[in-house]
């Protein structure tokens, strides 16, 4: 309002900083700046005017029709930004789902305009907030105990142990942690899970963190005021770091109270909440270029399998029986390029066994992997490729943070016997080749020598002369944890048609299970057994025909 003679007073509560007669200060929106005659506090006059102060200041040669509400500022203070990086609450009573990317009106200050929201960030910091004692301050300054808590120190000169009153830079009058909202600095360094919408409940993480309710969940703060609230047993929702892309550019100072509402949506009922979420201004962002320093992430698994152990140690300082070598399969195609994926990390079921893709196996898309500290693992078990790709990578390469364990010495353990080979190997193929052509030569033949039942010309089978073992379990896996399918090697050799078998009787020796032969696997001289009532026996277990 204008006083004659004096000029036009403002009237108003200081957010932040502080400011004395004679200063110059800013009108953002009319782009001008005026002198400040004198200023007054409950009717006496005043100096100077700190943050929280409630004052009226007289300023001169100011039209008062041009502004009715608005934000005055040291010159350069406010800034006009077209996007702002903010870190938001749901206010609970908001029943609707917040999906990123949706078009919300938001109130800051006294301007309310469309902006498109975008929701992150709500592990990254509930784990920040558990491993700090206090916030970090937007402006990186020190903390001093005041009264039993954390008071944020000024950016300005420090008189003894105590604050001075200069200008708080991006402190405002919502305090320290009103409504829940902590004052936290962004960190584009800092990983970031992608999310498609707002969090309202964050699983408990397996890494042993307390919670302080027995349903799995995280343990988030209570409130008695918060979000509107009422009730002081209601936990508030995560914190979530939030981009507001502004439709219309937007006059604001830092750490400005932000309110999220959807005043475009049905109301059902006329006492329904329209208040979606609300927080705390950090920082201006510009979409166009600051997108692409936000570092969001998703996380991609690939499962394969072991195909092949390599040789057997004992581990010296746990005298455990590890493979430091295996061989895996199913994880890349045949005509993939392996060069891009050698020096990765893959992991086995059990927890720290990680191991290194080290080259190709063959032309298949098999692989070699070296353990450093050795795997229990079998033939068999699943090997977990696991790695992160960000979203704003534009060469969308494979990012892992998995560290390979340090290297565990063994001792390779010698074979009483000498190891068998796998009837479908060259050596195998060669000895059986050697053996039918002794078998046939009359000369070669002494009364010592036995004909094994796999070369005999006319493929009679003498369960008493031979065995086979069980290489692998396959099919449905039954109600009582069985195989219903296993393939046995060492029965046939390649030259027999197992076609001819089909229906011969097999029987493992240790457990007693009985099952039938159902027709040959590959051409090495396997076949697969079936078994009506399933098959419990691993891997390497003899077994045997069945006398008829």
């Amino acid at each position: 309002f204008p006083i004659k003679g004096q000029g036009t007073v403002l009237t108003g509560t200081c957010l932040s900083g502080s400011i004395q007669s004679n200063d110059i200060v800013e009108f953002p929106t009319l782009a001008t700046q005026k002198k400040i005659k004198g200023m007054q506090m409950f009717r006496r006059k005043v100096d100077r005017v700190s943050q929280g102060d409630r004052a009226g200041i007289c300023v001169s040669n100011f039209d008062p029709n041009l502004m009715e509400r608005g934000v005055i500022a040291s010159p350069g203070c406010i800034k006009l930004v077209k996007g702002a990086l903010a870190v938001v609450r749901k206010v609970r009573y908001f029943k609707g789902a917040l999906k990123s990317g949706t078009k919300f009106h938001v109130s800051i200050g006294h301007n309310t305009v469309m902006a498109t929201v975008t929701f992150w960030g709500a592990r990254e910091i509930a784990e920040r907030l558990r491993n700090t004692e206090y916030c970090d301050t937007m402006d990186a300054s020190d903390t001093v105990d005041v009264g039993g808590r954390d008071k944020i120190k000024s950016v300005g000169k420090k008189k003894g142990n105590g604050v001075d009153e200069g200008l708080l830079v991006g402190h405002s009058s919502l305090g320290e942690q009103m409504d829940g909202l902590p004052r936290l600095r962004f960190d584009y360094n800092e990983d970031f899970i992608q999310q498609d919408k707002f969090l309202e409940v964050l699983e408990a993480e397996s890494s042993g963190n307390e919670s302080d309710n027995t349903n799995g969940k995280t343990s988030t703060p209570k409130t008695s005021s918060g979000d509107g609230g009422g009730d002081e047993n209601i936990p508030l929702t995560p914190l979530h770091w939030a981009v507001l892309d502004f439709q219309t550019p937007v006059y604001c100072p830092l750490d400005s109270l932000v309110i999220g509402s959807r005043l475009d949506s049905d109301v059902t009922y006329a006492n329904a909440c329209r208040l979606a979420f609300s927080g705390r201004l950090v920082e201006k962002f510009d979409a166009s270029k600051d997108w692409s320093r936000v570092r969001l992430y998703t996380t991609k698994e690939k499962c394969g399998s072991i195909c092949r152990l390599g040789d057997a140690h004992r581990r010296d300082d746990d005298g455990k029986i590890v493979r430091y070598e295996v061989y895996g399969t199913d994880l890349f195609k045949k005509e993939t390029n392996m060069a891009q994926f050698v020096g990765l990390h893959v992991e086995t079921d059990k927890k720290g066994e990680v191991g290194v893709i080290q080259s190709s196996f063959g032309t298949s898309g098999k692989f070699r992997v070296h353990f450093p500290a050795g795997t229990e693992a079998r033939d068999g078990d699943k090997l977990f490729l696991r790695f992160r790709r960000y979203a704003n990578d534009p060469d969308k390469g494979i990012h892992q943070t998995s560290t390979l364990p340090k290297a565990r010495m063994g001792t390779r353990v010698a074979n009483s016997k000498k190891e068998k080979k796998p009837p479908g190997s060259a050596s195998s193929r060669g000895k059986q080749g050697q053996q039918s052509k002794k078998a046939a030569s009359p000369n070669n033949t002494t009364k010592n020598d036995k004909v094994p039942a796999k070369t005999i010309p006319d493929g009679k089978v003498k369960s008493s002369e031979l065995t086979g073992e069980i290489s692998a379990l396959k099919g449905e896996v039954l109600d009582n944890g069985k195989h219903t399918v296993a393939i046995v090697s060492g029965l046939f050799g390649p030259e027999v048609n197992i076609r001819e078998k089909v229906g011969i009787k097999v029987k493992v020796l240790t457990t007693n299970d009985i099952g039938s032969i159902s027709g040959p696997f590959g051409k090495a001289g396997k076949c697969k057994v079936s078994f009506d009532d399933g098959v419990l026996a691993p891997v390497g277990t003899k077994v045997m025909f069945l006398s008829s």
